[in-house]
């Protein structure tokens, strides 16, 4: 996603979105590299696992070397949907017009900190507070508190 500041400067949003769990991570950068794309990923894999596929558009730095080197380096394959044709990718879609309508369209950032700010209290108001339809009426990061315990009802081994 691209925004600006109130100074016309633009900033870059690269939303990463859990298909299963709902759960929104966000990164707002001046601009946003394949590198940096990369670094982004590792960190969520860091965090929370390998997925087996990721699902993204067309965007230049989603296409890049680094992408291809990423998706080598770490198994997991990359499925670019068809240009122009959103459906394909129609959750993550949806959940960025709503990052535009309730966050975005709504505050005139003054710097690139400020928006940070802001839409990190969105992300963490959208994954941990707000219920969602799909995901049994539950917030995403309650979901996927739940599916974790679902993979393993005896709890931790130790």
């Amino acid at each position: 996603m691209s925004e600006a500041l109130n100074d016309g400067r633009r900033f870059r949003g690269l939303n990463i979105v859990d298909d299963f769990t709902r759960e929104c991570l966000a990164a707002v950068d001046t601009s946003l590299s394949g590198t940096r794309v990369v670094r982004e990923l590792n960190e969520v894999i860091d965090r929370r696992g390998r997925p087996c596929m990721i699902v993204s558009d067309n965007g230049t730095e989603l296409v890049s070397r680094a992408i291809l080197g990423f998706c080598e380096e770490s198994a997991i394959e990359w499925h670019s949907i068809a240009p122009g044709n959103l459906i394909q990718n129609a959750f993550v879609e949806s959940f960025n017009g709503r990052l535009r309508d309730e966050c975005l369209d709504e505050h005139a950032f003054s710097s690139l900190a400020e928006a940070r700010r802001i839409i990190e209290a969105w992300r963490i108001d959208y994954n941990t507070v707000r219920p969602h339809t799909s995901p049994g009426g539950l917030a995403p990061s309650m979901f996927a508190s739940r599916s974790q315990d679902d993979r393993n009802p005896a709890g931790p081994s130790l």
